[in-house]
């Protein structure tokens, strides 16, 4: 029996599971870089001014505290929360889908025409914001900046099915138990656990070998040092992004409520 006929099939498999492997990276890239893009960015005053007046909002909310106390779920974003009056923060969207925020307590002078209900706005800064939107025609557009259909809200499903699917139901994994995959995925801030996981597993490959002790049965990591790790993990991540907030800016590493 010709042998290349037997391996051909094989080969051809293990083909498909490389673009697969391929493929969840370059979502997890796809997501990350359109967190990136929409994540709230703290602007001045003037510049909220402007893009209002411009007639370059497309969305906006008002608020008074980022929601940032529980470390980010793989592509979460700090949500906007209100209680009683409008501001002093308002956030809003421009028409390339970037979202900003500002202060409205922080302003240098502002005139009070009387065109909105001054008692519904925490003070002078958000009722001249306010009294721009209705100048400019924009009132009609309050609401929640963060689209409500984007194309992160569809990756994360995804990428989440397809991991439950191989760790769950497919072969066992090579390097940790499916406990230890489980909660380091699951834990690990912004989806960064499923890089670790298909880097040192290598999910279906040919290459990917069992770690052994000489003599005994193989080791593999276990559920608890998953939830350290994972732990531990979102530590570190979040001072490493603080630090790198505090030396390159909110430009490149957004941090809403710092």
């Amino acid at each position: 029996m010709n042998e290349s006929v037997l391996f051909a099939p094989a080969e051809r498999t293990w083909r498909w599971w490389g673009v697969l492997r391929l493929a969840l990276v370059l979502l997890w890239l796809l997501a990350a870089a359109m967190t990136w893009w929409t994540a709230p960015r703290k602007q001045s005053y003037d510049q909220a001014r402007t893009d209002v007046a411009a007639g370059r909002v497309t969305a906006y909310q008002w608020g008074d505290r980022w929601d940032v106390n529980s470390p980010p779920r793989w592509f979460d974003t700090p949500a906007l929360r209100g209680s009683g009056t409008l501001g002093p923060l308002f956030v809003w969207r421009t028409s390339d889908g970037r979202v900003r925020w500002t202060d409205t307590d922080n302003f240098d002078q502002v005139t009070i025409t009387g065109a909105v209900d001054q008692g519904s706005y925490s003070g002078p800064g958000a009722i001249g914001i306010a009294q721009d939107l209705r100048a400019a025609g924009l009132e009609h557009r309050a609401g929640t900046v963060q689209p409500s259909i984007s194309v992160v809200t569809w990756i994360v499903p995804i990428l989440a099915v397809i991991f439950l699917g191989v760790v769950v139901a497919g072969p066992a994994p090579v390097r940790g138990t499916r406990w230890f995959w489980f909660w380091l995925i699951y834990i690990t801030p912004h989806g960064l656990g499923l890089l670790f996981w298909l880097a040192r597993d290598h999910p279906w490959s040919r290459s990917a070998a069992p770690a052994a002790t000489p003599g005994g049965p193989e080791r593999r990591d276990r559920g608890i040092l998953g939830f350290g790790v994972g732990i531990l993990a979102t530590i570190l991540i979040g001072a490493l992004v603080l630090i790198l907030h505090e030396a390159l800016g909110d430009w490149w590493v957004p941090r809403p409520g710092i």
